[in-house]
């Protein structure tokens, strides 16, 4: 895991419970024993402690002593911080670099493509975008194919060539011009290999 997305995931497992949340609330306003904080949420000292604790692996707060007790203060600069990364969208993304990006895809060509053919047309739109993603990747980009051509290439994977010659079209993958068919290079998603 990335320090980044470590950050990322400490940070909302603080906030992720009603009692830390509403501690948070009680600290943005004034600092607090933890005396205090337990009498304002009617619960015990320990269960304060706990979720302190908590709070403060996430560096959302911090104590410092005075006379016998230790008082917690919200840390507001961790907390504007951490909301500016999550409103960053390369923040978010940095989060995870490593993760594959073409793991859906992978698992609908494996489900429908066996041994080079596909089992069925997948009904929903999601998958089915997928295979013919992958089926436009038969045809050269700036070569033109007659429809014949189209239709046994098509054949190999299955032999409702019609339907699926219609459905490329129809996804803007292939483009019919003059009879024949040239394929449409669409801003690049990752290759789809069988």
């Amino acid at each position: 895991m990335s320090e980044q997305l470590e950050k990322l995931v400490t940070f909302f497992k603080a906030l992720a419970a009603e009692n830390r949340l509403q501690i948070v609330a009680l600290l943005a306003r004034q600092p607090q024993s933890v005396e205090e904080l337990a009498a304002n949420l009617g619960v015990s000292s320990a269960t304060v402690s706990h979720h302190l604790e908590k709070l403060r692996q996430a560096d959302l707060v911090e104590a410092r002593v005075q006379q016998y007790y230790n008082v917690y203060m919200l840390r507001a600069d961790v907390l504007r911080q951490m909301a500016e990364q999550l409103l960053s969208a390369d923040a978010i993304k940095s989060a995870a670099p490593t993760l594959p990006l073409d793991g859906y895809a992978s698992k609908v060509l494996d489900d429908y493509i066996v041994r080079g053919r596909l089992k069925e047309i997948p009904r929903q739109l999601k998958k089915r975008q997928v295979i013919l993603r992958r089926l436009a990747e038969e045809f050269e980009p700036g070569k033109r194919y007659s429809e014949k051509r189209v239709n046994e290439i098509l054949k190999r994977f299955h032999a409702d060539c019609e339907t699926l010659r219609r459905e490329l079209v129809r996804q803007k993958l292939l483009a019919p011009e003059r009879g024949y068919y040239r394929r449409v290079v669409a801003p690049s998603r990752g290759r789809f290999d069988a």
